[in-house]
Protein backbone atom coordinates (compact mmCIF):
# COMPACT_ATOMS: atom_id res chain seq x y z
CA UNK A 1 0.00 0.00 0.00
CA UNK A 2 2.75 2.41 0.70
CA UNK A 3 6.06 2.51 -1.26
CA UNK A 4 8.73 4.69 0.37
CA UNK A 5 12.30 5.65 -1.18
CA UNK A 6 14.73 7.90 0.42
CA UNK A 7 17.65 9.91 -0.46
CA UNK A 8 19.75 12.69 0.51
CA UNK A 9 22.56 10.61 2.43
CA UNK A 10 26.12 11.20 2.13
CA UNK A 11 29.22 12.15 3.41
CA UNK A 12 29.59 15.24 5.77
CA UNK A 13 32.03 16.21 8.12
CA UNK A 14 31.37 16.12 11.83
CA UNK A 15 29.55 19.22 12.74
CA UNK A 16 27.91 19.58 9.70
CA UNK A 17 24.64 19.12 8.19
CA UNK A 18 22.43 17.06 5.96
CA UNK A 19 18.90 16.77 5.42
CA UNK A 20 17.19 13.36 4.70
CA UNK A 21 14.35 12.87 2.05
CA UNK A 22 11.79 10.32 1.83
CA UNK A 23 9.26 9.94 -0.95
CA UNK A 24 6.31 7.53 -0.74
CA UNK A 25 3.42 6.47 -3.19
CA UNK A 26 -0.67 5.37 -1.75
CA UNK A 27 -3.46 7.43 -1.79
CA UNK A 28 -3.99 6.93 2.22
CA UNK A 29 -0.29 8.54 2.70
CA UNK A 30 -2.04 10.85 5.49
CA UNK A 31 -3.05 7.73 7.62
CA UNK A 32 0.21 7.03 8.10
CA UNK A 33 2.34 7.99 10.88
CA UNK A 34 6.26 8.31 9.75
CA UNK A 35 9.22 7.29 11.41
CA UNK A 36 13.35 7.56 11.00
CA UNK A 37 15.45 4.60 12.01
CA UNK A 38 19.01 4.02 11.18
CA UNK A 39 21.38 0.58 11.47
CA UNK A 40 25.01 0.82 12.02
CA UNK A 41 27.39 -2.03 10.88
CA UNK A 42 27.30 -4.37 14.10
CA UNK A 43 23.97 -2.37 15.40
CA UNK A 44 20.60 -3.43 15.92
CA UNK A 45 18.73 -1.15 14.16
CA UNK A 46 17.66 2.35 16.54
CA UNK A 47 14.68 4.38 16.56
CA UNK A 48 15.26 7.39 15.77
CA UNK A 49 12.08 10.10 15.26
CA UNK A 50 8.68 9.85 14.21
CA UNK A 51 5.80 11.75 13.29
CA UNK A 52 2.20 11.43 13.25
CA UNK A 53 -0.16 11.89 10.66
CA UNK A 54 -1.42 15.29 11.28
CA UNK A 55 2.23 16.67 12.09
CA UNK A 56 1.09 17.84 15.37
CA UNK A 57 3.13 15.20 17.72
CA UNK A 58 6.92 14.51 17.27
CA UNK A 59 9.03 11.89 19.31
CA UNK A 60 12.86 11.56 18.93
CA UNK A 61 15.33 9.61 20.48
CA UNK A 62 17.71 11.04 23.48
CA UNK A 63 20.45 10.72 21.40
CA UNK A 64 19.47 12.76 18.41
CA UNK A 65 16.81 15.31 20.49
CA UNK A 66 17.98 18.92 19.88
CA UNK A 67 19.87 17.93 16.84
CA UNK A 68 17.53 16.33 14.10
CA UNK A 69 14.12 17.26 13.03
CA UNK A 70 11.54 15.55 11.83
CA UNK A 71 8.67 16.84 9.77
CA UNK A 72 6.23 15.81 6.54
CA UNK A 73 4.14 17.49 3.62
CA UNK A 74 1.54 15.24 2.96
CA UNK A 75 0.52 17.37 -0.28
CA UNK A 76 4.13 15.93 -1.39
CA UNK A 77 3.77 12.71 -0.18
CA UNK A 78 7.24 13.79 1.57
CA UNK A 79 8.79 13.14 5.15
CA UNK A 80 11.87 14.82 5.80
CA UNK A 81 14.82 14.20 8.55
CA UNK A 82 16.91 17.44 9.27
CA UNK A 83 19.99 16.46 10.44
CA UNK A 84 22.44 18.94 12.45
CA UNK A 85 25.25 19.33 14.70
CA UNK A 86 26.38 15.40 13.00
CA UNK A 87 28.52 13.46 15.07
CA UNK A 88 30.61 10.19 14.09
CA UNK A 89 28.39 8.25 16.20
CA UNK A 90 25.41 9.36 13.72
CA UNK A 91 26.93 6.98 11.03
CA UNK A 92 24.57 4.46 10.04
CA UNK A 93 21.73 3.38 6.96
CA UNK A 94 18.75 5.66 7.72
CA UNK A 95 15.57 4.09 7.14
CA UNK A 96 12.32 5.64 6.83
CA UNK A 97 9.18 3.64 7.55
CA UNK A 98 5.09 3.90 7.45
CA UNK A 99 2.60 2.75 9.51
CA UNK A 100 -0.70 3.39 11.35
CA UNK A 101 0.51 3.22 14.49
CA UNK A 102 2.61 6.25 16.40
CA UNK A 103 5.31 4.45 18.14
CA UNK A 104 9.12 4.31 18.59
CA UNK A 105 9.59 0.27 18.07
CA UNK A 106 10.28 -0.74 14.62
CA UNK A 107 8.33 -4.01 15.14
CA UNK A 108 5.38 -1.61 14.79
CA UNK A 109 6.15 -0.52 11.31
CA UNK A 110 4.70 -2.47 8.35
CA UNK A 111 6.50 -0.62 5.44
CA UNK A 112 10.16 0.92 5.19
CA UNK A 113 12.25 1.94 2.51
CA UNK A 114 15.87 0.77 1.24
CA UNK A 115 17.80 3.14 3.33
CA UNK A 116 20.11 5.97 2.60
CA UNK A 117 23.57 5.88 3.58
CA UNK A 118 25.25 8.72 5.55
CA UNK A 119 28.82 9.11 6.94
CA UNK A 120 30.11 11.87 9.04
CA UNK A 121 33.72 11.86 9.61
CA UNK A 122 35.71 12.68 12.14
Amino acid sequence: QVLLVESGGGLVEAGGSLRLSCAATGRTFSRYNLGWFRQAPGKEREFVATISWSGGRTYYADSVKGRFAISRDNAKNMVYLQMNGLKPEDTAVYYCAADLAFSYRSDDYDYWGQGTQVTVSS
